[in-house]
C-alpha cells in the first residue's frame, strides 16, 4: 500500500481511505470486521465515517457505523496504527442544536462520537458540509479547543465551495487557530467539474490534502448497470452522451488489460497527483479484494491521456 502526506501536516495516510456508510445496514457487524481486517493486513491505516451513517435506515439514530469501528477498535488493540476520520455537521438530534457547526453542537458531538469509536481522540475530525448560520470563526474556534484538549488531532472540511474554504483559512490565519488540513470531495472520472473548475487550484495553492469520495459514481463506474439503468442515469438525463463515451472507453481500457471497469475507475484516480486518498467503500472481502488489486498497476501514460481527454468537463 502506498502512503501519502496529508496536505502540509506529518499525518501519512494510505492511499486508499476504507469508507464505512455501508456498515451498520447494508454490511453488517461481522462482515464490516472481516472487510476491516483485511484492509489493516493489507496496509491500509485509514477509515473514514461519519457520525450520521446510517441515520436514514428505519429504526437507525445515527452512529451505527461509528459504533462499529469502535468495537473493532476495541477487539483488535491497533488504534495507534490507524488514522480515523469521522464528521460532524448532520442533523443527530432534534432539537434547535441537533445540527450545523456551532461550538454547542460540535462539543456535544466530538464526545458521542469518541463515545461510540471507544478511543480518546480523533485523527481527523472533518466539517461533513458548510453551515450557513453559524460563523465560521465559531466552528474553528471550536475545532481550536478540541485539538489544544487533545480531543481531535487535525480538522478537515467536506462539500465546501472554494470561496469558504478560503474564508476559513483567512480565519485561521489571522486568529492562530488551528485550519483545515484536507477537503473531502466528490470526484471520479465522470464527475469531474466540481473540484476541477474551482477547488483543485485551491488544494494546490494552500497544501490541502485532497479525499475523492463517490469514486465510483454511486455503482455507475463499476459496469453493473449497463443492463439496466436507473432512472437518474436515464437516456435523457443532462450529459448522458458524454457519459456513454466514458463509460465506453473505460470499458474498453479494461477489457484490454483484463481488469475490472472499476479497478480503471480506481486507478484513474491514483494515477492524479493532486489526490492524497480514495474513499473506497465495499460490501464484502471479495469487493475489498478487488479494490486492492489496484495499486499492483498503473495506467500508461497513453492510456491515462485519453481518459482524460474523453472525460474532460470543458
Amino acid at each position: 500500500m502506498e502512503y501519502r502526506t496529508l496536505g502540509r501536516t506529518g499525518l501519512r495516510v494510505s492511499r486508499m481511505c476504507l469508507g464505512s456508510v455501508q456498515f451498520g445496514w447494508q454490511v453488517h457487524q461481522q462482515t464490516a470486521f472481516d472487510i476491516l481486517d483485511e484492509f489493516v493486513a493489507s496496509g491500509g491505516n485509514f477509515i473514514d465515517t461519519a457520525n450520521i451513517y446510517s441515520i436514514w435506515h428505519p429504526g437507525h439514530r445515527g452512529g451505527e457505523a461509528e459504533t462499529i469501528i469502535g468495537r473493532w477498535l476495541r477487539t483488535r488493540g491497533r488504534r495507534d496504527e490507524l488514522i480515523v476520520a469521522t464528521k460532524v455537521g448532520g442533523r443527530m438530534w432534534e432539537d434547535a442544536h441537533g445540527e450545523g457547526l456551532s461550538r454547542k453542537h460540535i462539543m456535544r458531538a466530538v464526545e458521542d462520537s469518541l463515545r461510540r469509536l471507544q478511543t480518546d481522540y480523533i485523527d481527523l475530525y472533518q466539517a461533513q458540509w458548510f453551515d450557513p448560520v453559524t460563523p465560521i470563526e465559531e466552528t474553528l474556534r471550536a475545532f481550536d479547543d478540541l485539538v489544544c484538549q487533545g480531543k481531535v488531532r487535525y480538522v478537515g472540511a467536506c462539500n465546501f465551495p472554494a470561496w469558504r474554504v478560503v474564508r476559513a483559512l483567512w480565519s485561521s490565519d489571522v486568529n492562530h487557530w488551528v485550519r483545515f488540513e484536507s477537503l473531502q470531495v466528490h470526484y471520479n472520472i465522470v464527475h469531474r467539474e466540481e473540484y476541477e473548475r474551482e477547488l483543485q487550484e485551491l488544494c494546490r495553492e494552500h497544501d490541502l490534502g485532497v479525499i475523492a469520495y463517490g469514486s465510483l459514481g454511486g455503482g455507475l463506474l463499476t459496469g453493473k448497470y449497463e443492463q439496466r439503468t436507473p432512472a437518474r442515469w436515464s437516456a435523457k438525463s443532462q450529459g448522458a452522451e458524454r457519459r456513454d463515451q466514458i463509460m465506453a472507453h473505460v470499458r474498453a481500457v479494461a477489457e484490454a488489460r483484463g481488469v475490472s471497469m472499476a479497478q480503471v475507475a480506481l486507478r484513474w484516480l491514483l494515477d492524479h497527483a493532486d489526490i492524497t486518498s480514495v474513499i473506497v467503500s465495499v460490501g464484502s472481502v471479495e469487493e475489498l479484494h478487488e479494490v486492492l488489486r489496484v495499486p499492483e498497476w498503473t495506467l500508461a501514460p497513453a492510456e491515462l491521456e485519453a481518459l482524460d481527454e474523453i472525460s474532460a468537463w470543458q
